[in-house]
């Protein structure tokens, strides 16, 4: 228990680290790197599936190639790839998504691409937006949900448990 509370406390102040030495006010790269520390604590502690960052290029079954700020696997699904296909651009779709928009993304393209990860079977997709301090919610099969200052997300029937709270995001 100790040991996970100094590990968390480790990768808060590493993610805060570029953060706390800049003037900046807008989001920088510590939040995509926080969305990721969330993400990732809920995965060790239920061990159901993985964790990737945007350095992981996933490659999707319509030919693009795409790296969501954050990505969640089932176990399963990624355990099933060959050591190969784990290596490079790995041929599979995430279970869930999370876009940041930063103050230079382009929402329409972000949105384009939310419905993109939603046609090739991306379960859930979280499009964070503090310009406008909103959530949308891409649900496989759904329309889209817009939240407007929501203080929380939960994905209960993909992640059990996970809850991301919003208001740094924000």
């Amino acid at each position: 228990m100790y040991r996970w509370l100094i590990l968390s406390m480790i990768a808060y102040l590493l993610a805060h680290w570029a953060y706390l030495s800049t003037d900046s006010t807008t989001l920088p790269d510590w939040a995509r790197a926080d969305l990721i520390i969330d993400l990732g604590i809920w995965n060790r502690q239920t061990g159901l599936g993985y964790t990737f960052s945007s350095s992981t290029v996933f490659k999707l079954p319509n030919g693009a190639n795409r790296s969501p700020d954050c990505a969640w696997i089932q176990r399963e699904r990624w355990e099933a790839l060959t050591p190969e296909q784990r290596r490079k651009f790995p041929p599979i779709v995430p279970d869930f998504v999370i876009e940041l928009r930063s103050a230079t993304d382009d929402l329409e393209m972000l949105r384009s691409k939310m419905g993109e990860y939603r046609d090739v079977g991306v379960q859930l997709g979280w499009l964070i937006n503090p310009q406008q301090q909103q959530v949308e919610i891409y649900c496989q099969g759904q329309e889209v949900v817009v939240r407007n200052l929501p203080t929380e997300l939960s994905a209960e029937n993909l992640l059990p448990g996970f809850r991301l709270r919003l208001p740094r995001y924000l």
